[in-house]
């Protein structure tokens, strides 16, 4: 189950709004490059976020370059899960991936602030301060022994092969 408060945004964020373009340099420095999730779109949201803590946006979210550097900065951010309307395909995979839940469902009922409860393998979304209960597609066993495990990578070097 996770737990969390949502940040809200609107639609077409692109991987630019998630990792500035300008800085590209600090690709090699990772953990400081955390430290810049989401300026673009809101430049105080990286000291506001806490562990837990949702991206909830609208359509088309992580559109742009395939930067496989946008989910994981969300991710060392402590981002817990993004909730979005839909999302960009190859977004979408890097966030699997790298271990980030991305959920597409209905996001316009949940407000900024918003205390959310996430149970993935249930495919529920219950907002705890509007009293409401949401859904999204429940995800394939794989695809949640995969976000399990942090990421493709370390489920590969666990396992050595997709396990059913």
């Amino acid at each position: 189950m996770l737990k969390g408060r949502a940040f809200k945004f609107g639609d077409n964020i692109s991987t630019d709004h998630i990792i500035p373009g300008r800085l590209a340099h600090l690709r090699s420095d990772l953990p400081e490059l955390a430290k810049h999730v989401m300026e673009d779109a809101d430049p105080t949201f990286a000291c506001r976020v806490r562990a837990g803590d949702f991206i909830v946006a609208g359509l088309n979210f992580g559109l742009g370059s395939s930067r496989e550097h946008a989910p994981l900065v969300i991710k060392m951010a402590e981002v817990s899960a993004v909730l979005a309307k839909s999302a960009a395909r190859i977004f979408f995979r890097n966030a699997i991936n790298q271990g980030l839940p991305l959920l597409i469902c209905d996001t316009s009922l949940i407000n900024d602030g918003d205390e959310l409860e996430i149970d993935l393998k249930s495919g529920t979304v219950r907002d705890i301060t509007s009293n409401r209960k949401l859904t999204f597609a429940k995800m394939p066993e794989v695809m949640l022994n995969i976000l399990d495990e942090g990421g493709l990578i370390p489920y590969i070097q666990k396992y050595g092969d997709f396990r059913l």
